[in-house]
Formats: C-alpha cells, sequence, structure tokens
C-alpha cells in the first residue's frame, strides 16, 4: 500500500501486447513487482497486427530471446520470401524483395495477434506473479492519477486508483495515457495510416501447393499501383498456418482526401485476377478488423516519457513504415525491454525518477531512433513532399520522357527498391504509392488472365460475424459537432461505415431546419471496431470501451 492508502506496485503496464509483454518480462527479470492491466476480456482480444513480427539482427531484444519457445508455440508461418506487384489494370510487374526484408533480419513470422498475445500472457502471468504481481484483464485504465500534478500511477474504470514507481503505457494507437500526459495527440491525419484486413480460411497443404512454398514456410506479398482509386498506400498478403491475412494499409489524409471506403478498397484487392490463383473459388472469410497505424517518421516520441510515466511501441508512435517496409511490433518489443531496463538502472542508483530519461538515451544509442525518425527521410520530405515539387515528379513520370527511363531502367529497378537506404527516405507522396507503380506496370508488365471468382462479404456481414459486447447506456465515443463540416468524413473513412449504409457507425442524414435542409451525421457507437479512425476526422470526444466491452477479435 503507498503512504495515502492506495495499493501500490514497483511498475504498472498497461496493455499486454508485445511491448508491455516485454518491458513485463524484463522487469520481473530484474525482480521488480509488476501489475499488468489488460483492457480485453482476453490478451489480443481487442489487438489488430497486419502480420509480421521481425527479429533485427540489431535489436537489443527480440521475442524470441524474452520468450523462449515463442516462433514454436505463438507465431504462425516464418517468412522467407517478399515480392512487391506493381500493377495497372491487369498488367502486373513483380519486384522480388527478399533482400530488402531480410537486411539486418534474423527471422521474420506471420502472427496472429489472438494467439499471440494470450500466449505471451500466460507467460508474463507466470512471471510477474514471481514477484508479487500478476495481470489482470478486462480492466480499462482511464487515465492517470496524480499528486501535486506529478503523474504518481493510473485510475481505472474496475479498481480503485494504483500507484507506482514506474507506470508503463503499452495501450496501444489509441493511448489514454499518451494523451492523458499531452505527449500524443490526434489533430493531423496525415501523421497516421488506418489499416484494414480480413482474414481468409485456407487450409495449410492448399497454401503450400497454391503458394509454391515448403512446409512450415510461408511468404508476403505487397501491391500498389493503380488498383486503389488514387489512394496513397498499398495492399499485403501474408501467409498463416491455415489462413492468408489480406489487408490494405493507406495514409489516413489521402483517404479522407479521395473520399474513399475502407471496405471497398479492401474489396478491390480481394477481387483483383492477381489472386485468382491464391484464393481459388472457395472463399471464407473468418474475420474483418481495422485499426490506426502512426507513421513513426512524423510522431515517434523522441522523449517518450513524462514524470514516473514511459511510453512504448504504436502508443508513443513506434510504427516504421517506410515505402515496403512495415515494422512495428518488434519495435515495441525492443522499447518495451528497453524500458524496464532503464527502471532497473536507474533503481539500483537510488533515482528512479531518473528512469524515463535514461530509456530515451538507450533507445537513441541502441539505434531505435534512427530506425523510427531516420534522418535520410527528413531531408528528402523537406523539399519531395511539397505539392509543387511532387506534382512536377508525377508529371515527369508520366511523360514520355519519364515513360522512356522506366523502360531503360528496366531489370535495375529490382535493385533500386532492395537498397535499404532508399526504403528509408521514401516521401509520403503519390509517387511512391501510385504513379511510379502504375507506370512500372504499364511499360514492363505482363497481362494476367486469371478470372477471379471472389465475392467478398457485404460490410453488414462482416460486421455481423463480429463478436460483441455491448455497453449499452455508456457510449465510448460522443459526436461534439454532427454538422457533415465537421463529421462528415467518418462516412467514408470509418472502415465500418459506408454511404447510404444504415448499419455503420456513422451516417448521413438530412434535416429541415427553419426551411433549409442541413446535412448531418448521426452516430451509433455499436458497430465500432474501436479503429480511432473517427477520432481523428471527426469532431467526437473518443475514449475506449470499459474492461472487456466493445468488439472481440478471435483473431486480430
Amino acid at each position: 500500500m503507498s503512504d495515502t492508502g492506495q495499493e501500490h506496485y514497483e511498475a504498472v503496464v498497461v496493455g499486454a501486447g508485445p511491448g508491455g509483454a516485454a518491458a513485463a518480462a524484463t522487469l520481473a527479470n530484474y525482480g521488480v513487482e509488476t501489475l499488468v492491466l489488460e483492457r480485453g476480456v482476453e490478451a489480443g482480444s481487442k489487438n489488430v497486427s497486419g502480420g509480421l513480427i521481425y527479429a533485427e539482427e540489431s535489436a537489443p531484444y527480440t521475442i524470441d530471446d524474452l520468450f523462449p519457445g515463442f516462433r514454436e508455440e505463438a507465431a504462425e508461418r516464418p517468412i522467407t520470401e517478399y515480392f512487391l506487384h506493381n500493377v495497372a489494370g491487369r498488367d502486373v510487374k513483380t519486384f522480388d524483395l527478399t533482400d530488402l526484408h531480410e537486411h539486418d533480419t534474423e527471422w521474420s513470422d506471420a502472427v496472429l495477434r489472438r494467439k499471440m498475445d494470450s500466449w505471451l500472457a500466460e507467460r508474463v502471468h507466470e512471471k510477474t506473479r514471481e514477484t508479487g504481481g500478476g495481470l489482470l484483464s478486462g480492466v480499462r485504465v482511464n487515465g492517470l492519477l496524480r499528486e501535486n500534478g506529478r503523474i504518481v500511477g493510473v485510475t481505472c474504470d474496475e479498481l480503485d486508483p494504483i500507484t507506482a514507481d514506474i507506470v508503463v503505457a503499452a495501450d496501444g494507437v489509441n493511448s489514454e495515457l499518451a494523451r492523458d500526459a499531452g505527449l500524443m495527440n490526434w489533430e493531423h491525419p496525415e501523421q497516421w495510416f488506418q489499416g484494414v484486413k480480413a482474414v481468409v480460411d485456407v487450409p495449410g497443404d492448399v497454401i503450400t501447393e497454391r503458394f509454391g512454398v515448403g512446409e512450415g514456410e510461408g511468404v508476403a506479398h505487397l501491391f500498389s499501383g493503380d488498383l486503389f482509386q488514387d489512394v496513397r498506400g498499398g495492399g499485403f498478403l501474408y501467409t498463416n498456418q491455415e489462413s492468408l491475412s489480406i489487408g490494405t494499409v493507406f495514409h489516413l489524409d489521402s483517404l479522407v482526401a479521395e473520399q474513399a471506403e475502407p471496405h471497398e478498397l479492401l474489396n478491390g484487392l480481394l477481387t483483383h485476377p492477381l489472386l485468382a490463383e491464391w484464393l481459388g473459388d472457395d472463399y471464407t472469410e473468418i474475420e474483418y478488423s481495422a485499426k490506426l497505424v502512426p507513421d513513426s517518421k512524423k510522431v515517434a516520441l523522441r522523449e517518450p516519457h513524462k514524470d514516473r510515466l514511459v511510453v512504448v511501441g504504436d502508443a508513443a508512435g513506434q510504427m516504421q513504415a517506410q515505402g515496403p517496409i512495415i515494422k512495428g511490433m518488434n519495435h515495441a518489443v525492443s522499447a518495451g525491454a528497453l524500458a524496464a531496463e532503464a527502471f532497473a538502472e536507474a533503481k539500483s542508483r537510488n533515482s528512479p525518477e531518473t528512469a524515463g530519461e535514461l530509456y530515451a538515451q538507450k533507445l537513441r544509442a541502441e539505434g531505435v531512433m534512427q530506425k523510427l525518425r531516420p534522418r535520410g527521410y527528413d531531408a528528402v520530405s523537406a523539399v519531395g513532399e511539397r505539392g509543387a515539387v511532387a506534382n512536377l515528379t508525377d508529371s515527369l513520370l508520366t511523360s514520355p520522357v519519364g515513360r522512356i527511363g522506366v523502360r531503360l531502367l528496366g531489370g535495375q529497378l529490382e535493385r533500386l527498391y532492395n537498397t535499404p537506404a532508399l526504403s528509408m527516405m521514401v516521401p509520403d507522396t503519390r509517387t511512391p504509392y501510385v504513379t511510379l507503380p502504375t507506370i512500372i506496370a504499364e511499360e514492363l508488365g505482363t497481362p494476367v488472365t486469371d478470372e477471379n471468382t471472389v465475392e467478398p462479404p457485404s460490410l453488414e456481414e462482416r460486421i455481423g460475424d463480429l463478436t460483441y459486447d455491448t455497453d449499452i447506456g455508456n457510449p465510448h465515443i460522443r459526436l461534439r459537432d454532427n454538422s457533415f463540416e465537421a463529421s462528415g468524413a467518418a462516412v467514408t473513412a470509418c472502415p465500418v461505415s459506408a454511404v447510404d449504409f444504415g448499419g455503420g457507425c456513422y451516417r448521413e442524414e438530412t434535416m429541415q431546419t427553419n426551411g433549409h435542409e442541413e446535412r448531418v451525421v448521426s452516430l451509433d457507437t455499436q458497430p465500432c471496431v474501436e479503429c480511432g479512425t473517427c477520432a481523428i476526422v471527426a469532431d467526437t470526444e473518443w475514449n475506449h470501451p470499459r474492461g472487456g466491452k466493445g468488439v472481440e477479435f478471435t483473431q486480430g
């Protein structure tokens, strides 16, 4: 107990994803009394990921170092091949990007978050119980506890306030703790991506045959070009043991600007002729999901700490999305373990209050921050992302001279795409996501002759197949301004909403006011998948549902 009579632990870790698990396990290894609080009914039930976790050779920690047996018990297939498909209509030019993805890579595995996180949570619970703590699920941490203006613990919906010598916020991309501390905000759509995913049922032996991989091996396919309605981003397909993870990731500001609907963009990938040979004629979708993804190049916190609070993983913007390289969970693992290491060192010096500053130093010293916020990107983006420069680049590429250049480069393009330094400098413009891959496919590609017979489920069916425990009478999102001007972007950007669809979260309506028609937006949080999109594109008051309430993912 603390001096104030409140329950006290040396460390409180909020969130049992890979970052929180790494932090908790490392704290326990140092003998630190650690309590882990997870808002889902089970770890992983609230989490979504595209699906690849890396172990980098240069990383200070890897998930299998901290949790022996991880790859055998918690992962799906090891990924041994990586391909990028440049698409223009039916024309496709494929590059082998295995060299790029294997740069600084010890191994890479496909994962499904429910399976992975729940396995990690069992080990974390065992470890933390040995030091007087443990893991509690179904508990939503709703804010930071302060004394004399300084952070000293956390407040919860289901428990009395808890004090701690260190609080590790590993509560995901929609972190309420990072926002409460003033470290993160949701004001700029250009700082975020939105990912939407379908998990598709395919037997393991069929995957081996259709993808031409060995037993126990897998492959990653990425997609860019003109198949996504000019939205900046791309698609992915990863092979699991008995399923496929297929999805799209787009810059949120581009999604809003094009008024594109996420589920339709996903369907555009699922129904493309290129996927016909992999999906076959019997398409069964297991789960539809979505999440926000921070763009670390813009938002990764250089000083992810305040008072006794340290922030790790998506909550700290630690998601590396640079061209065809998308890495997040591995950085969360490194950050979580480094935060724990910093606290243990600070405690041994009788100055636990210096843990946050030491954690930030370790992120820099271990090279994590350089990966998340590469200096090369800062230099290129300062010029390359200016509207006039980006438009000029696109105009040049689409001109006869530009097309001749693409043809002349030919086989050199694959080598350039495999250059790690170049991938870290990809600007966030239409050029690398839409214009260039489309021209590559048009000039160098060959037509796909297969016919795709896939009929994706409707949005209504996808929502209906999800599991919800609705917190009746306690909506976790409230519209502050229901005018279409303030909140109308959510009608198309929300992954479970759409124009003329009455079963989603956001719906456009017309109201008669003093003889004038007014476009307004209504909200129903029941179908919400808790991605956080509307918190950025609409004028809302956004929080997570109470512990165990809301959507429950079975795959993630």
